[in-house]
């Protein structure tokens, strides 16, 4: 196994003739002492005055969100379009999360014990935050800003494919946060690996495989005192029932498989479809997907850019070619783009499934990559069974015309976020977000985080 690189130079997937700044992985030990020495002073700010430090962190991202956007798209392949979507949500966060300190951060007086009473919020420490590449500044953002008006420090690891975009977020972030408040931890796996194990560090919150999280989670079981949320993707399904409006369905799963190429943690690759609907539910999902066409993620007209990665585009070169597999739309890698940019663009690609279907990568991993697998059922229960046949449970989305029969549906289904009739990717910040059985311990994000991000202390005095 090859050691993590100390520098590297990452190159933009959506033009490969693109290269960045040169990176480098942090000293662990270092950032987290300059965190240590920070979190005395900012734990003894107010809430109020930790609110409008962090005001002044939404004035330096607002004045940077065109350019954060830009290099969004340029380093991750990310649309522009969408990656401007991003930094909305990013800047909207800010006042979500204040709304959530009053609620679950200001201290709470308790009237109906034996004694006058209350419970204070205490912050824990340093917190690790580790997160992804396909949604860099905001999934991060979010668990960052829970953390950090809470009177908890942060540590930001990013994904080292997404370097640059944190260099730029963290500097604006740092511009209005006292020294070691806020800092930046860059590098590969084993910087992740020894921050999170860290003793000093307090809290983690991991975007990522199921793999490492489950080796993070195995790690820090000793140190049980320390806060884990762990968000571990998903295999998302739609089900379509048979009174389902097949021309509001089938743009919702073309939207869900390739937003973002299908790489995000609640992105469809799977359709559960009633047999009666199958043939006539396919032909409008085919053309749907026309509007999916590979293009340069910087033209705003673009709705699918690459994939992250030379290693992403090869594993998604092996999933459309598993043998004895019926494709119905076979997919396919791209070597440039008509305007002559290379880069790791691929087409979407739908199977139809059959036999032996779960004993492939399709059934068993998170796909990541536009690829969708496609089942057909004669009744409700064959939906749910074959819908729980799958370890993940983070998003599903059922389409039919009766609120009943979303209920009855909906209620056996092991998911953190259900939805009706609506895609799988609508997953707004006004509401919390986690995943269940495979896809995480199902608090990782969303509305609400900040109660996970402070020890609660009783407090009791004599009358």
């Amino acid at each position: 196994m090859s050691k993590d690189p100390d520098s590297w130079k990452n190159r933009s997937p959506g033009d490969l003739d693109h290269e960045f700044p040169e990176a480098f992985a942090a000293d662990v030990e270092r950032a987290v002492g300059r965190s240590k020495n920070a979190f005395s002073g900012w734990r003894a700010l107010s809430l109020d005055e930790r609110r409008a430090a962090l005001e002044n962190c939404r004035g330096q991202l607002l004045a940077r969100s065109g350019e954060l956007a830009l290099l969004i798209a340029l380093e991750t392949g990310k649309p522009i379009r969408e990656a401007r979507l991003e930094m909305g949500a990013v800047l909207a966060k800010f006042d979500l999360t204040f709304a959530d300190a009053e609620r679950w951060v200001r201290e709470e007086i308790v009237t109906d014990g034996p004694h006058p009473a209350g419970i204070r919020h205490r912050p824990r420490g340093p917190a690790a935050v580790i997160a992804p590449f396909n949604f860099p500044i905001h999934l991060g953002h979010g668990a960052a800003m829970a953390y950090l008006l809470a009177g908890n420090p942060v540590l930001f690891k990013p994904s080292p494919l997404a370097v640059n975009v944190a260099v730029a977020y963290a500097a604006a972030m740092q511009a209005a946060l006292p020294e070691g408040v806020f800092e930046l931890v860059p590098g590969w796996g084993e910087t992740g690996r020894a921050l999170c194990l860290h003793p000093a560090v307090r809290a983690v919150c991991f975007t990522g495989s199921v793999p490492v999280g489950t080796a993070l989670a195995r790690e820090l079981a000793a140190d049980y005192s320390k806060s884990l949320a762990l968000e571990l993707g998903g295999k998302n399904s739609v089900i379509v029932c048979a009174d389902a409006d097949l021309d509001a369905a089938a743009p919702a799963v073309a939207d869900g498989m390739c937003l973002t190429a299908g790489q995000r943690c609640n992105a469809t690759s799977r359709v559960l479809v009633h047999e009666r609907v199958a043939a006539d539910f396919l032909e409008r999902l085919s053309s749907s997907l026309g509007r999916f066409e590979p293009g340069d993620p910087l033209d705003a007209a673009t709705n699918l850019g690459p994939l992250i990665s030379e290693a992403a585009a090869r594993r998604y070169a092996r999933l459309v070619s598993l043998p004895e597999m019926k494709w119905m739309l076979p997919g396919g890698c791209l070597e440039a783009l008509l305007c002559g940019k290379r880069g790791f663009y691929v087409r979407p690609a739908v199977l139809l499934a059959g036999p032996g279907i779960d004993s492939t990568p399709l059934a068993s991993a998170e796909t990541f990559a536009p690829v969708l697998v496609v089942e057909t059922f004669s009744d409700e229960g064959e939906a749910v069974r074959r819908h729980e046949a799958w370890d993940f449970g983070l998003t599903a989305s059922i389409f039919t015309r009766e609120e009943e029969g979303f209920q009855r549906i909906g209620d056996r289904l092991s998911v953190g976020n259900l939805y009706w009739n609506l895609p799988t990717t609508f997953s707004p910040s006004t509401l919390p977000f986690g995943g269940w059985g495979a896809s995480g311990n199902g608090h990782p994000g969303g509305r609400g985080f900040i109660r996970f991000t402070t020890d609660e202390q009783s407090i009791q005095r004599k009358a």
